[in-house]
C-alpha cells in the first residue's frame, strides 16, 4: 500500500487509527513536503515579473531544486512505513532467542535511517526558504513564513523518530554517531529557521 497515493481525508485517517504506519516520520515527510511546495509557489509567483527580472535564473534554479525535494520527501513517507515493518516484526520475537538482539539491532538501525534521510532533505528545504525570503515576491512572503515553519517541524518531527530507535541501540558509538548528526542539524537549522521566520514577521507587521 502506498500511503503518498492516499488523498489527504485517507491519509490523515490513516495516520489516525491505531496502525504503526504511517507515523510521526510519514508525517514529518508529508509536513516538509508542503512546506517546500511553498517555495514552489512563491517561486512561481515570482518568475515572469519585471521587478525580480534580474533575480529569474536563480529563482529558477530554486524551482527545480524544490520540485525535486518534494518528490523525495512524498518517497520517504512510503519508506519511513516500509522501514519501520523488521522492527515490529522483532519485537515479537521471543526474547530467549538468541538471535533476537541482532534482529532488534539491525531493524533499530534501518528504522531510524529514514527519519535521519527526512531531517537531511528538510536541512535543504530551509536554506531555500532563506534564499526565497529574499529574493521571492514580496506579495507572497507570508507564504515563505508558512513553508519554513512546516519544514522547522518536519526536521524536529523526524528526529524525535531517530533519537526514539538509538536509545535502545546495543551498539552505543553507533548511536551516539547518528545522534551528533541528528543534534547538529537541529542546531543550526532550527535556528536557520527562526531567523527566516523573523525576517517575514517582521516584513508583514512593519
Amino acid at each position: 500500500m502506498s500511503f503518498v497515493e492516499l488523498n489527504s481525508k485517507k491519509f490523515t485517517e490513516a495516520l489516525a487509527s491505531k496502525s504503526a504506519v504511517p507515523g510521526g516520520g510519514g508525517a514529518s515527510a508529508l509536513v516538509g513536503a508542503v512546506g517546500v511546495a511553498l517555495v514552489s509557489m512563491v517561486g512561481n509567483l515570482t518568475v515572469g515579473k519585471k521587478k525580480y527580472a534580474d533575480v529569474e535564473g536563480e529563482i529558477y534554479a530554486i524551482l527545480g531544486k524544490a520540485e525535486e525535494i518534494r518528490l523525495e520527501l512524498l518517497r520517504l513517507i512510503d519508506e519511513d512505513a516500509a522501514a519501520f515493518e523488521p522492527l515490529s516484526r522483532a519485537y515479537g520475537i521471543p526474547k530467549d532467542d538468541p538471535s533476537r538482539a541482532q534482529i532488534m539491532e539491525d531493524a533499530l538501525r534501518l528504522a531510524c535511517s529514514v527519519p535521519l534521510k527526512i531531517m537531511r532533505t528538510a536541512c535543504k528545504t530551509i536554506e531555500l526558504h532563506e534564499e526565497l525570503a529574499d529574493k521571492g515576491s514580496a506579495l507572497a512572503i507570508s507564504d515563505v513564513g508558512v513553508g519554513v515553519v512546516c519544514c522547522k517541524a518536519a526536521l524536529q518531527g523526524a528526529s524525535f523518530n531517530v533519537f526514539i530507535n538509538t536509545k535502545f541501540m546495543t551498539d552505543r558509538a553507533y548511536a551516539f554517531t547518528v545522534e551528533a548528526e541528528a543534534d547538529e542539524m537541529l542546531t543550526k537549522y532550527c535556528a536557520m529557521a527562526d531567523q527566516i521566520y523573523a525576517k517575514v514577521m517582521n516584513q508583514i507587521r512593519k
